[in-house]
């Protein structure tokens, strides 16, 4: 497996971004839906990252710098079919990797209160993130679970 830096518009990844959407359409309500689309993925402060194996797009995600000090993990997917295979523990430690790098000494994130969204849960606390209170711009939303570590 490979990790790319680059355009999220590319087809290949367009189309994996867009299962995503299309299954955190199926699973959180409107309101409380926070996936960014490709034009959020190409903002100012965020680095996308897709994972390859053998010309397959088999995961993504990407950071976004909120300040100086604090950043966010932001789409975080693993190919359905790869999940539990170590796509996304390759793409987590990248991303605190790189987080460090750039200098920043908190990283936090907003993933699902539901069922569905266990597994994430359960690997972001196996990197250290704990519970927090809503950062940035989020609010308080019974259908998330706001993450946060110290780096």
């Amino acid at each position: 497996m490979r990790i790319v830096a680059g355009d999220p518009a590319q087809a290949q990844i367009a189309e994996f971004l867009e299962e995503h959407l299309r299954e955190m359409r199926a699973v959180t309500p409107p309101e409380s839906k926070h996936a960014l689309d490709l034009d959020g993925l190409r903002g100012p402060g965020i680095t996308f990252w897709s994972v390859w194996d053998d010309g397959t797009v088999v995961g993504c995600g990407a950071l976004k710098g909120l300040d100086p000090t604090h950043a966010e993990v932001k789409a975080m997917r693993t190919a359905p079919r790869r999940q539990r295979s170590g796509v996304a523990t390759l793409l987590l430690t990248h991303i605190l990797d790189e987080a460090t790098r750039r200098g920043f000494t908190r990283l936090s994130l907003e993933t699902g209160s539901a069922e569905f969204f266990r597994p994430a849960r359960q690997l972001y606390a196996k990197f250290g993130f704990e519970s927090c209170a809503p950062f940035a711009d989020y609010r308080p939303d019974p259908n998330s679970v706001f993450m946060t570590r110290q780096l």
